[in-house]
């Protein structure tokens, strides 16, 4: 989506010229800008009369020659349907991809309006890289009867779509919003007052009430968590307008600026695909062009990169080949240090065998003393085996296992009385002193 585009790339992009029209309850406003990444140019802004109660020949053709006064006829407009004509929803769906968004809409879309499921028309659009999607909601007869009248009058509309989606576009055109938050309250013609806000509790806030417009700040800068005194006008939250007078309807202003722009604003789109006019494709030139050039200055520093990336590859190869043969051979000393540890430890461990065998047979003499006596002992690297005579060879079992030297030591054969001596053949497990 483009609104999740670098914030400098989103603004070199914005190139295109826009008309917008905000439905009144009694009047029509108008407004045509022209967008440039060096600012904002309010072209012309009129009002049209009493629109409801004129012909609507009567007005459009007052509402083209407008346009063809200002070059601007061949500008399709973006209109914004009253807000209280528009249910506008901000739901949460984590997890979910943009290409699963419409089935999951689908969905749930009984649950966000109480109207049949063919008397409503909505649209949709992730707010950034969020979890939460902007839904705007219309009955079908409301934007049938707007799209007629428009038709009527001879008015070539591209865009319904409501303030909430216009003034979230809006604010991110040329600028970033601020981080506090923002709080903007606008008066309508029918006395109530619309707020539209944002701040990191809700990331869009939209809202009508009844009461005047510090107590409707008052109770929106609650919902929002943020300060009553951070309310702004809403033309300050919107790009400026370069021109000798300001523009005299905000949320006009702000349907132009997404008529200008709408690649680069939320695509929601309340009238249906077979109602919508183009404008000429002219308008998408310059953007072509600064894309041609983003392309080939991207090209360009792509090859650069390679060409840096390859001398740095051939230095780093240089001097590998230079180091190498020290490589190898401090490679083949360490070979050589390996085996000689290797042949020190295996001489260190035959001489300890003699001492190690010699220890055996000392602890042997101590543990079998007179009048016992051994026939034979046989010693090797795991084990010992004992023969010989003594009074009571039963306990020697115990005597060899409390020995250092021994352990797990059990008769090979069964003992044997040979006159007043008992003959035995013991095996036991050495255990061999750590050095």
């Amino acid at each position: 989506m483009a609104l999740t585009m670098d914030p400098a790339l989103r603004k070199w992009l914005s190139f295109g010229s826009g008309v917008g029209i905000e439905i009144g309850a009694r009047d029509l406003h108008v407004t045509v800008v022209r967008v440039r990444p060096s600012g904002v140019r309010l072209l012309a802004q009129t009002t049209i009369d009493n629109y409801r109660q004129r012909p609507a020949a009567e007005w459009g053709t007052d509402y083209n020659a407008f346009l063809r006064k200002h070059a601007a006829a061949h500008l399709t407009a973006t209109v914004l349907v009253p807000r209280n004509e528009v249910i506008v929803r901000l739901a949460p769906f984590p997890g979910v991809a943009d290409k699963d968004l419409p089935a999951a809409l689908r969905y749930q879309a009984d649950s966000f309006h109480p109207w049949p499921e063919d008397e409503a028309l909505y649209d949709w659009s992730r707010l950034g890289r969020t979890a939460m999607v902007l839904i705007g909601i219309a009955r079908r007869e409301v934007v049938e009867r707007h799209a007629e009248l428009f038709t009527e009058a001879d008015v070539r509309v591209s865009h319904f779509s409501f303030s909430a989606a216009a003034f979230y576009s809006g604010v991110r055109l040329l600028k970033t919003p601020p981080e506090q938050g923002l709080l903007a309250t606008l008066p309508l013609e029918t006395g109530e007052v619309e707020v539209y806000g944002e701040s990191s509790e809700r990331p869009l806030f939209s809202a009508t009430f009844d009461l005047p417009p510090g107590r409707a700040a008052a109770l929106s800068a609650a919902e929002l968590r943020m300060p009553v005194e951070a309310a702004h006008d809403p033309l300050a939250l919107l790009p400026p307008a370069q021109s000798p007078e300001p523009p005299k309807a905000p949320l006009s202003y702000a349907a132009a600026l997404l008529s200008a722009c709408p690649r680069l604003s939320l695509g929601l789109n309340l009238l249906p695909a077979e109602r919508r006019s183009t404008s000429s494709r002219l308008m998408y030139v310059p953007t072509v062009a600064l894309a041609s050039v983003l392309l080939l200055m991207l090209a360009a520093l792509g090859i650069q990169a390679a060409w840096e990336d390859r001398r740095y590859l051939q230095a780093i190869n240089a001097e590998v080949a230079q180091l190498e043969p020290q490589v190898r051979k401090a490679a083949s000393l360490d070979g050589a240090v390996a085996k000689a540890r290797a042949r020190t430890r295996q001489l260190d461990q035959f001489r300890r065998r003699s001492a190690d065998d010699m220890e055996v047979l000392k602890e042997a003499t101590r543990l079998i003393p007179p009048p016992a006596w051994l026939s034979s002992l046989e010693v090797t690297r795991t084990g010992v085996l004992f023969a010989g005579e003594t009074e009571q060879a039963a306990g020697l079992l115990k005597t060899l296992d409390e020995s250092p030297l021994f352990k797990d030591s059990d008769f090979a054969l069964g003992i044997a009385r040979v006159g007043a001596m008992e003959a035995f053949r013991i095996r036991s497990q050495r255990e061999i002193p750590q050095r």
